[in-house]
């Protein structure tokens, strides 16, 4: 009687069906990801288009993608009465960048102090710096503005400097704090034994480690500053007067002047955009430093 076996098993090589998911998943989460890069992007393109139009152009509804480009908004931009837009440009270049240096030369050693060789109770005086944050700007505009004024400060950018320094400290501590954490302290032991002192601690050891934490926060205290408008609108007039302020010049009571309001838009975005792209990848690599343990 002859006995009936079955066929051998052919091994198949190509890709199991768990690896085709994940690289389904993975393909459709770039496809998201890339659409929600896109969908943040429009209206900055927007901008850009809209400036390259002509005011009346610019005002129709719908607004026309084929209307003819022209540099009139930047013309009309750089060509303001008076010294032009590069006043408010040197006051929000002058704020922003001496602010960000003061911010980063208190909060590395603060952060060292909260960090690598904590102080006594160092959670209760990370709390004291964010609850700097819960009190709403406009709460504090009365007081300030009454001591700008005894002092003579108004319209001061050195004002701009030291109100700019006090409400970026907290973000920058905050963020270094973190940074430092990853740091082994055994490095820090060695150069210490090597006769280091803590100037030299910070500069030589410690800031090449945290470079790119050091980037990324500068780049946000740069942001911060260079955005900030109540301050700025409420206690500058024309000497002092900041980049954010002079684009609401653009809104008068005779309408709206829309190509030359995004073309204004544009020039003063670009020192940001700039900044975000030539510190790319530290600014990735600094946001990155403290999430895994």
């Amino acid at each position: 009687m002859r006995t009936l076996t079955a066929p051998p098993r052919i091994r198949t090589t190509g890709t199991p069906p768990a690896a085709r998911r994940r690289r389904r998943r993975g393909t459709a989460l770039g496809v998201a990801a890339w659409l929600v890069g896109i969908t943040f992007s429009l209206p900055a393109l927007w901008m850009l288009l809209t400036s390259l139009h002509s005011e009346p152009d610019a005002a129709t509804n719908p607004p026309s993608l084929t209307a003819p480009l022209t540099l009139d908004g930047y013309r009309a931009f750089f060509g303001t009465g008076g010294a032009g837009p590069w006043p408010p440009l040197i006051n929000s270049t002058t704020a922003s960048v001496v602010s960000t240096l003061l911010v980063l030369a208190l909060a590395l050693p603060a952060a060292y102090a909260l960090s690598i060789r904590p102080v006594r109770r160092w959670t209760d005086v990370m709390f004291f710096f964010l609850s700097t944050k819960m009190l709403p700007v406009v709460a504090g505009m009365l007081p300030v503005y009454l001591f700008a004024k005894d002092a003579g400060l108004l319209d001061n950018v050195w004002l701009l400097v030291i109100l700019y320094t006090s409400m970026n400290l907290p973000v920058a501590v905050w963020m270094m704090q973190s940074f430092l954490g990853d740091i082994p302290v055994s490095i820090i032991e060695a150069a210490q034994v090597d006769g280091a002192r803590l100037p030299a601690i910070l500069v030589r050891i410690i800031g090449p480690v945290v470079s790119p934490g050091i980037a990324a926060t500068a780049l946000i205290c740069f942001i911060f500053s260079w955005n900030e408008m109540l301050f700025a609108k409420v206690l500058t007039g024309v000497t002092a007067q900041t980049a954010p302020v002079f684009l609401t010049g653009f809104v008068t009571s005779q309408g709206l002047f829309l190509a030359q309001l995004c073309a204004a838009s544009v020039v003063v975005s670009l020192p940001v955009l700039v900044a975000g792209f030539a510190a790319q990848d530290k600014l990735v690599q600094g946001l990155s430093l403290g999430a895994v343990k």
